[in-house]
């Protein structure tokens, strides 16, 4: 298997991802959220505008990602680690950023999402984080070595 098809075969098999944020000040925060993306470079997920990360995000929008099978084994397991950017989904762009959302929650077994559940009174917002790179770590080392991959 190919980096590339490695990067997407944890991806597309993972339903959590962990957002690694930063406040104005520098202090990190980490977040594990479900997740949604059609295409590997547009990784979408529900969250409160008053979250901790959602506020980090609000003043620092360089963010970095993890997926990963936290079931595997020691040595046996495999991550892709990303970069990027994310903002809240402006009202412009959610239609189509919760056509990907929703389809992927619908084809998981869980709820539809509509304009209504992200927008007005509703707790929660649709964010998403343009990720710029991709890394997993080399199968091929003995140490921890991470190539940068194209999913």
């Amino acid at each position: 298997m190919t980096g590339d098809e490695i990067a997407r075969a944890v991806l597309d098999a993972n339903s959590f991802m962990t957002l690694a944020t930063a406040d104005e000040s520098g202090m990190p925060w980490a977040s594990p959220v479900w997740f949604a993306t059609e295409n590997y470079r547009e990784l979408y997920w529900l969250s409160s505008p008053t979250a901790r990360h959602s506020k980090n995000l609000a003043v620092r929008p360089e963010l970095s990602i993890v997926v990963y099978d936290s079931t595997a084994r020691p040595l046996e397991g495999q991550a892709v680690y990303m970069t990027g950017t994310a903002v809240q989904v402006p009202e412009s762009d959610l239609e189509p950023a919760l056509r990907v959302y929703s389809g992927v929650s619908v084809r998981s077994g869980l709820k539809e999402y509509s304009i209504d559940n992200v927008t007005g009174d509703a707790r929660l917002r649709l964010y998403r984080a343009t990720v710029t790179e991709h890394y997993i770590l080399d199968p091929d080392a003995t140490i921890d070595v991470r190539i940068e991959v194209s999913p």
